[in-house]
């Protein structure tokens, strides 16, 4: 991560708390819902007898919630907001086997083939240092930001998280990446999926608290908001268009 994502999740951590808005929203899954099937693969290889690292962990939520399936398990993140929330909740909930820390992702402080399992949701994939730091046959897996995520907000705003990027195929992208790393990629999946805002003011919410757009700024993308708001407005609300992707890789 840049200096430019730790000021935006230091920001958006004061600003909400952690890694969650209070937006409210309704999902509409036609082929599962991605966070569901990745939290089915983790425990499908999780184990008390090893030891996992999560890559971007922001608050520590999704970290503290999966910590007793592990012997031990690792978060770092780059933003200390978001870390300082993180060891409060771990605090709160007495978690005695998570150890949470300030790493770059790109420079992670673990010796060679260390890790069992490694994870990252929605977070930093530095495929080099993961192959570095983890067990020959441990498995990677990792639920990512698809190209054509958002894709119809971004090209009303003109900008955006991958943007334009729209025909390059990101799960291609990530599992040859993968195998030039050393890897065998035993399960990849593309899942496209809507979520329903009953109203412009709960989107605005949301877009305040990820980084679809860094820069977004409520009054200065005020007309933008309002545009794909009438645009895409459905008889239950306005329709956001997402996409995710689900990998899981083993360490040859």
């Amino acid at each position: 991560m840049s200096i430019s994502d730790q000021k935006f999740y230091d920001k958006v951590a004061k600003k909400f708390g952690g890694y969650k808005s209070e937006a409210i929203h309704e999902n509409h899954f036609p082929s599962g819902n991605p966070e569901e099937i990745f939290l089915e693969q983790l425990i499908k290889y999780s184990g008390k007898d090893k030891t996992v690292l999560d890559i971007g962990c922001a608050d520590g939520r999704f970290t503290l919630k999966i910590a007793e399936k592990f012997y031990k398990i690792f978060g770092i993140d780059i933003s200390s907001e978001m870390l300082a929330k993180a060891k409060q909740f771990q605090e709160e909930q007495n978690i005695s086997n998570a150890i949470l820390q300030k790493a770059e992702a790109e420079k992670l402080p673990f010796q060679d083939k260390y890790f069992d399992l490694i994870y990252s949701r929605r977070g930093p994939s530095p495929y080099a240092e993961i192959g570095r730091i983890i067990k020959s046959s441990g498995y990677y897996l990792e639920i990512c930001i698809g190209e054509k995520d958002g894709k119809e907000l971004k090209e009303v705003f003109g900008r955006g998280q991958g943007f334009g990027d729209w025909n390059i195929s990101v799960a291609k992208t990530k599992s040859d990446n993968l195998v030039v790393k050393g890897f065998k990629v035993v399960f990849v999946h593309d899942y496209f999926y809507s979520e329903i805002y009953p109203d412009i003011e709960n989107l605005n919410l949301f877009l305040q608290s990820v980084p679809i757009f860094k820069d977004f700024d409520q009054e200065k993308d005020r007309e933008n908001l309002r545009s794909y708001s009438e645009k895409f407005n459905v008889s239950n609300g306005i329709e956001l268009k997402r996409h995710r992707i689900v990998i899981v890789a083993e360490k040859l």
